[in-house]
């Protein structure tokens, strides 16, 4: 198993990045935080979680060991499996994911895509008392508990080396196309086309 990636970023694209470890570019699948922390030509370290699959070897990377203990953990709940336990962390830091879990809040769980609500129940009932309490750590911004799928985009964008003003704007301008179920990648995409028009 490998347990960390340290290396030169060589590339941070939508849903993951490049680490040169050694000659080898590694792909590792990262959340918007997580890619938003990273920039190209900079030294970074990232703990991985492998999975192994009959047809493919997966590597995630995450920010800390504490979302990387997370990731690990929400894959043991029935029905979850890594992109899922990803989108968790996508929506929720570690500390907000342990407070939803403990106060038995559906509805936060819910806002995570491709968790309904038997899936958030299920979630609660296998987890709630190996989560543990809240550690202190980074805590989503408050804004994202209206539309998560706000900061998952801006923080895409700032990844990608646009300026947290810049990527506001952006947000703003693609809001309308949203719905009721956005779908961040293209939400993402069509920003950097707003933005490559500006």
């Amino acid at each position: 198993m490998i347990a960390f990636v340290h290396g030169q970023v060589a590339t941070v694209g939508l849903s993951s990045a490049v680490l040169e470890v050694g000659g080898v570019g590694l792909e590792l699948l990262c959340t918007p935080g997580t890619l938003a922390s990273l920039r190209v030509g900079q030294s970074a370290t990232l703990p991985t979680s492998m999975v192994v699959r009959e047809d493919s070897l997966t590597l995630f990377g995450f920010l800390d060991d504490d979302e990387k203990a997370c990731f690990e953990l929400v894959q043991t709940a029935s029905g979850v499996g890594p992109k899922l336990a990803q989108a968790v962390l996508a929506v929720l830091a570690p500390d907000d994911l342990r407070r939803a879990v403990s106060a038995e809040d559906v509805k936060t769980l819910t806002r995570v895509p491709g968790i309904g609500q038997k899936g958030a129940q299920r979630i609660i009932l296998e987890l709630k008392d190996r989560l543990g309490a809240p550690v202190g750590g980074r805590s989503a911004p408050a804004a994202a508990s209206a539309e998560p799928w706000r900061e998952q985009v801006a923080t895409g964008l700032v990844g990608l080396g646009w300026s947290a003003k810049d990527a506001e704007k952006a947000v703003d301008a693609v809001a309308p196309e949203a719905g009721p179920v956005p779908d961040v990648a293209a939400l993402l995409r069509a920003a950097l086309r707003s933005l490559s028009r500006a």
